[in-house]
């Protein structure tokens, strides 16, 4: 008889320390929630990013995909926050307005971004660089600062690139810089060739990609970069200023901090607030993996039709949780968005 309790409470314990080392996600389903409708650009972007997703998780759970369109993303982002069990199993897939909506006081937010867990970005990297064409001999800060009506290209009022040149010209106060807008961006380079444009802000890789011969022939004053994220620096302008060195006030810095997090956010994966910290960290590590994969660039673009700008988890939680609440950096923002004149600065 004792023999029989000793072996019943030794099975006891094998089945336990069995379960112990079953990863949890092993027969499970994930479902990734992507707040836009199927087919486009962004579920072609989080299919590609869920199919590494999937490999690196323990366990190799289902990843099945459902659809909340509505508001640019901000129904799905609703949803997440406030009704979706937060048990590990639920994936927020959403747009950059996300963050953007909410800290500028779009309507129809019912969650607090800073609460959310994010798992990183697929497309939220890189870094913007701000230039002006050579033949105008603005080949200083000092001169930026000092020449009257400048000309800056851009695609539409609100796009990234006018945002981004808007936010630096603020911040480097020059003296009344105009903004012309209209174009597609391959008509702004053309335009800065004509002499018509005096320059713009873009991205480091598109300019490389496009117009190589800007770098050989040196036909650019390159003037600051916006990093993203902060610190991490691109192989051929890390000798650039970071546009933050450009700010002169503790507000101009949160400005260009509050810019480069908008940006960076990307596409993000997201997690709703109370999800068990062991589980974000499963999920963390394995979107690290994913985007690490020596096979995931080639998948990504080969679905997505571009080159990942990856921001991993630890950056893009870092950079929600330093964006200012300052009201005033706030509404500073909104008027750089906007089609007024600049605020003073």
């Amino acid at each position: 008889m004792k023999s029989i309790v000793v072996g019943f409470f030794f099975v006891l314990a094998l089945r336990s320390d069995l379960q112990a080392q079953t990863p949890f996600y092993q027969g499970k389903t994930i479902t990734v929630l992507q707040g836009r409708d199927p087919g486009g650009a962004g579920d072609l972007r989080a299919r590609a990013v869920t199919q590494f997703l999937q490999k690196h998780i323990p366990g190799n759970p289902t990843i099945i995909h459902e659809f909340m369109g509505g508001g640019g993303g901000l129904r799905a982002a609703n949803h997440i926050y406030a009704v979706a069990r937060p048990d590990g199993l639920t994936i927020g897939s959403v747009s950059s307005g996300m963050l953007s909506t909410a800290v500028l006081g779009g309507t129809g937010v019912k969650y607090d971004p800073g609460k959310f867990y994010y798992l990183g970005s697929p497309d939220g990297g890189g870094q913007f660089i701000f230039y002006t064409r050579k033949e105008a001999g603005i080949n200083s800060v000092e001169k930026l600062r000092t020449t009257p009506g400048i000309r800056f290209g851009a695609q539409s009022v609100g796009h990234n690139n006018y945002n981004v040149v808007r936010l630096i010209t603020f911040v480097l106060g020059m003296k009344d810089p105009r903004f012309v807008t209209g174009y597609s961006s391959p008509e702004i380079d053309a335009a800065i060739l004509r002499g018509e444009l005096d320059g713009r802000a873009n991205t480091a890789d598109s300019l490389i990609q496009r117009n190589p011969d800007w770098l050989e022939k040196n036909l650019m004053d390159w003037h600051g970069v916006l990093e993203m994220p902060k610190g991490v620096k691109h192989p051929r302008f890390g000798h650039i200023p970071e546009v933050e060195t450009f700010a002169k006030s503790e507000k101009h810095r949160q400005l260009v901090a509050m810019q480069r997090s908008f940006r960076m956010i990307g596409s993000p994966f997201i997690l709703p607030p109370g999800t068990p910290g062991e589980r974000v960290d499963i999920l963390q590590d394995a979107m690290r993996k994913a985007f690490q994969d020596p096979q995931f660039a080639k998948e990504y673009k080969k679905l997505a039709a571009d080159d990942p700008e990856i921001v991993m988890p630890e950056a893009l939680q870092q950079s929600i949780k330093e964006l200012s609440s300052d009201p005033e950096v706030i509404e500073l923002l909104k008027k750089l968005a906007g089609p007024g004149p600049l605020p003073a600065s």
